[in-house]
């Protein structure tokens, strides 16, 4: 395990060619992303994002404003950025989270990602088409989040003291995402920009997916896999097929070296 506490290592691989950063979804943790290492490359780097609040960090508290999560983040992600090239990966919470970091980065001169690849989420300057729901009671909190994203498994809503340990952590990066406004016209990202999303995602539909296609002066395509929101947990292996391939361009290149595009 990683002594960085943001960043979880599963598997360390030193002499990997390049890394791919994974954030994840809101109310989970970096463990969501430990069945991927049997599906890439021996010569990329899993490292997962890990947030306060949750496993390892259950009694740090959780940050539940997207510009502070950025700020603390950015100085444990930073000196892993500087040996190889790398890729983000984020999926709906964790997609905004990958691309506001990767701009933040891009804003300081720092290294960017070669691939940022977010994932069953709307652009984040996108207005949202329900009502707000992080100041919700717990009762009715939890029936929303059911309703609009499912996810919670069913033993888990069974177990009250299970639902007290992941309701603040949840709550925190539901209100990240309800009160982040970032504004509209930005410059758009110098990094090659690969956007997923399930075919019965009611929340992401394909136009929303196509919505970031203003966000990269590089690359752009959209893919959409069989599944509802969370379609990445029953087409994993799909979803690893096309990573590897996405990210073989990175494993080629000299270790220092992270492309932008002009």
């Amino acid at each position: 395990m990683s002594p960085n506490p943001w960043l979880q290592r599963f598997t360390p691989r030193p002499a990997a060619r390049a890394r791919l950063f994974c954030f994840h979804h809101a109310g989970v943790g970096a463990a969501v992303y430990r069945p991927w290492l049997a599906g890439l490359p021996a010569e990329l780097e899993l490292v997962a994002v890990q947030l306060p609040g949750r496993a390892n960090r259950l009694d740090e508290p959780p940050i539940d404003r997207m510009p502070a999560l950025i700020d603390a983040l950015l100085p444990a992600l930073r000196p892993e950025l500087d040996d190889k090239p790398f890729a983000f990966f984020g999926h709906s919470m964790g997609a905004v989270l990958a691309a506001e970091v990767a701009r933040a980065l891009q804003a300081a001169g720092a290294p960017v990602p070669s691939q940022l690849i977010v994932s069953g989420r709307r652009p984040p300057h996108w207005p949202a088409a329900d009502a707000p729901l992080h100041r919700l009671p717990d009762e009715a909190f939890i029936a929303e989040i059911q309703r609009r994203y499912g996810g919670i498994p069913a033993e888990v809503l069974q177990h009250a003291d299970v639902m007290a340990l992941l309701l603040p952590s949840l709550r925190a990066d539901i209100a990240a995402l309800e009160t982040h406004q970032p504004p509209a016209g930005r410059a758009p990202l110098a990094c090659a920009l690969s956007v997923f999303g399930g075919s019965d995602d009611p929340l992401t539909p394909r136009e929303h997916l196509e919505g970031w296609r203003g966000e990269t002066r590089g690359p752009f395509r959209v893919r959409v896999f069989p599944g509802d929101h969370f379609y990445l947990t029953g087409r994993r292996d799909a979803l690893l097929a096309d990573l590897s391939v996405t990210l073989a361009p990175l494993l080629a290149l000299p270790l220092a070296k992270s492309p932008t595009f002009a």
